[in-house]
């Protein structure tokens, strides 16, 4: 080219960026000026939004549920130290049943179920013998009410487990959804090009991330939540251990009349 005229040369230059310039100019009218997630989730598909939505409630059902049961707990298990701490200490059953009355929490409830028995049993005793029958009546209301209050302290946690199990692939649906959208714009639009071909794409793995933020958030709560909700299982396994102690030390103090005075 170098004996070529300097004009044609310039032309021969003007030509060969003349397609280059036009895909510029293509490119940026197609490609959308907001790429942000905002903007990303405004230039879905309508289900890729809705599972975008769908999603963020399940994220703020996640940590509502959390903060809701990290209270919760923290409170249940403060009342349940004191109690424990009360039946540990040298009192008496009338004495618990006393401070417990009128009390809702798991440790009081059973208290009352315990102390429910002894009224119930009374006169069925041998004189001066805590028999293997009264034993067994009151372990078996001791157990009913240790499985209906961890029931009602695990109240919440399943909803937490099923959306860290599901939330990954509710947003999985909405990348193969998003990224169908895209080929079949792709298809219509007739060409290959980045920019026709990026904002689709984008649009579909914002799914995917919003799926995984929250399911891992999920999967790590609901772990915390077991092991707390374990550990007070525990303290409420010690606490019928407590009241049987209790009971067969007011037995061998006083008979099985006063037990059951006692209670009353």
């Amino acid at each position: 080219m170098k004996h070529l005229p300097t004009h044609l040369v310039t032309a021969l230059t003007a030509v060969t960026l003349l397609p280059n310039a036009a895909l510029a100019a293509a490119t940026e009218l197609t490609l959308p000026h907001n790429l942000s997630p905002w903007g990303m989730f405004m230039g879905a598909d309508i289900v890729v939004k809705a599972v975008m939505v769908g999603l963020a409630f399940a994220s703020l059902v996640t940590w509502t549920v959390w903060l809701a049961k990290t209270l919760e707990l923290a409170r249940e298990r403060s009342i349940a130290k004191r109690r424990l701490k009360l039946l540990e200490s040298d009192t008496t059953l009338a004495a618990v049943e006393q401070d417990s009355a009128g009390k809702t929490d798991a440790v009081a409830q059973l208290i009352h179920s315990a102390v429910r028995e002894t009224t119930l049993s009374h006169g069925m005793l041998s004189h001066g013998v805590f028999d293997d029958g009264f034993k067994e009546r009151i372990a078996l209301r001791l157990e009913r009410v240790e499985l209906a209050m961890s029931r009602r302290i695990s109240r919440g946690t399943g909803v937490v487990a099923t959306i860290g199990a599901t939330a990954p692939f509710v947003g999985l649906f909405g990348t193969v959804w998003g990224i169908m959208n895209a080929f079949i714009g792709i298809s219509e639009a007739k060409t290959t090009n980045l920019a026709v071909v990026a904002p689709g794409i984008a649009e579909a793995l914002l799914a995917t991330a919003l799926g995984l933020v929250a399911a891992i958030p999920a999967v790590v709560i609901y772990n915390q939540l077991v092991r707390g909700v374990t550990s007070y299982r525990a303290m409420l396994g010690d606490a019928s251990a407590q009241v049987m102690l209790l009971i067969s030390r007011d037995h061998g103090r006083r008979g099985n009349v006063p037990v059951a005075r006692a209670a009353e």
